[in-house]
């Protein structure tokens, strides 16, 4: 299941309040803090003890995969 790029569109980091990125709706990353939310069958799990650090190497991974939110036509 995917995530529905309008509610990826409101989503934001429980921690710092900011945008998060999609990462292939598998996960979704916070480049800010370098914190990674995962997603269980298709629903994001925005719980700050849920997420973990992402490694140096993680980063880039995930930052060359990732997918920033679409901004929703008003």
């Amino acid at each position: 299941m995917s995530v529905d790029a309008r509610l990826h569109s409101i989503l934001a980091c429980p921690q710092d309040k900011g945008p998060l990125l999609l990462i292939q709706d598998e996960l979704l990353y916070n480049p800010r803090l370098r914190r990674v939310y995962p997603i269980e069958n298709g629903i994001p799990v925005l719980l700050i003890d849920d997420a973990r650090d992402a490694t140096d190497a993680e980063h880039e991974d995930i930052l060359a995969r990732a997918t920033a939110p679409t901004p929703i036509a008003e």
